[in-house]
């Protein structure tokens, strides 16, 4: 009976109010502790930190109350040396006051590469441990020798190189390979609807080399570029066609499908059952 009278008494509604007060500012100030502590709703994008230098990037990312860390370096052509090539999170990207940024730098002395000695391989292996190794293969000459497709020499700018020299990360290496003693000749690939990298590989397959490439009107910026199919080539494909090993082929790309060659069609109409 007391405990009831108690329940119902002033004193416990009094406690209990004061409780309820004390829980309420508690969770109030919790609450406003933790909205000023973590930025709450206050939320910022992050600007475009590509092709400037530190100290360029510095004053953005003050300006932006942001933070950012310099993480790694490439070697990129694009953009100047010691500018930004990456960032992290990217440009646009909602992040809070004080977030860390995490930036790529383009490193100011080159990527350099040992060069494998490709001599004796064949035209295939050369080209598939070169590009592991992070070269590229430029022009194909070939010369007579019992070996053919095998590779003589390794050149850079016409000067020959040999295992162990260094050079720029995709330097290009041109390639001197044999031709058997007779005047060999090899097919000319079929490149139309191929894109410049797939034809490239075409030739450079077949031991030709690429002579050129133009782009027509329709392409207008880098991602046409790089949906654009080649659409004319110069030696034309024609099934046991040959040309000397080491000659130049040329091709033309587009991203206009209308200029693919279109197969031949026969219109038959029917009327009345009666073939026209």
């Amino acid at each position: 009976m007391k405990f009831l009278s108690f329940l119902i008494s002033k004193i416990f509604f009094k406690n209990l109010f004061r409780a309820i007060i004390i829980t309420a500012v508690f969770l109030f100030g919790s609450l406003l502790f933790l909205r000023i502590y973590t930025h709450h709703g206050r939320v910022r994008q992050v600007p475009d930190f590509t092709g400037m230098s530190t100290e360029e990037a510095a004053k953005a990312a003050k300006k932006h109350k942001l933070q950012f860390e310099i993480i790694d370096s490439i070697y990129s052509q694009q953009v100047e040396k010691g500018q930004v090539v990456l960032q992290h999170p990217e440009q646009g990207f909602n992040v809070k006051k004080n977030r860390k940024i995490f930036l790529t730098i383009n490193a100011v002395k080159p990527e350099m590469i040992k060069v494998p000695n490709v001599v004796g391989l064949s035209l295939r292996q050369a080209k598939s441990l070169l590009e592991t190794s992070g070269l590229i293969i430029g022009k194909l000459s070939f010369v007579p020798d019992l070996a053919r497709n095998n590779v003589l020499k390794q050149k850079n700018n016409g000067i020959e190189i040999e295992e162990g020299d260094s050079l720029k990360k995709n330097a290009i290496i041109d390639l001197v390979l044999g031709k058997g003693l007779s005047n060999q000749k090899t097919p000319v690939p079929d490149l139309v609807s191929c894109d410049l990298e797939t034809a490239k590989q075409k030739i450079l397959g077949s031991s030709l080399n690429l002579g050129a490439y133009t782009f027509d009107e329709t392409i207008e910026d880098e991602e046409d570029s790089l949906t654009a199919f080649t659409w004319k080539q110069n030696p034309e494909y024609t099934e046991g066609y040959r040309i000397p090993l080491g000659s130049s082929v040329y091709i033309w790309l587009t991203v206009d499908s209308a200029k693919l060659p279109q197969p031949d069609t026969i219109t038959i109409e029917w009327k009345s059952g009666i073939m026209e």
